[in-house]
């Protein structure tokens, strides 16, 4: 089965396409792991990846992050989990659309 990102001009139409929705989430602990988070957002649908970001030279965690998810249990886990508390952090999460970098 072939992956597309909503909207991906890719994308052909037909029932054997699975649609991703890649959440930012904002406002992590610095401990979350990405365990953790794909537990966490799992209890809405399939956790496809989970992205924390890290800054380049120090190595430390940046408080942010991406996961994709299925197009209907993205929607599901942002309405639920945006504004609540993870490890004593209010959660920001938000449908971000990203370009795919290449070269």
């Amino acid at each position: 089965m072939t992956w597309f990102r909503p909207g991906s001009p890719d994308a052909p139409a037909g029932k054997d396409r699975t649609v991703l929705k890649t959440l930012f989430i904002g406002n992590l602990p610095f401990a979350a792991t990405q365990a953790e988070i794909a537990e966490l957002f799992g209890r809405f649908g399939t956790v496809h990846s989970v992205n924390l970001i890290f800054h380049r030279e120090s190595g430390r965690p940046r408080g942010f992050g991406f996961i994709d998810m299925d197009d209907q249990a993205a929607e599901d886990a942002l309405a639920s989990l945006n504004g609540t508390d993870f490890g004593g952090r209010t959660l920001k999460v938000e449908a971000r659309h990203r370009d795919v970098r290449t070269g």
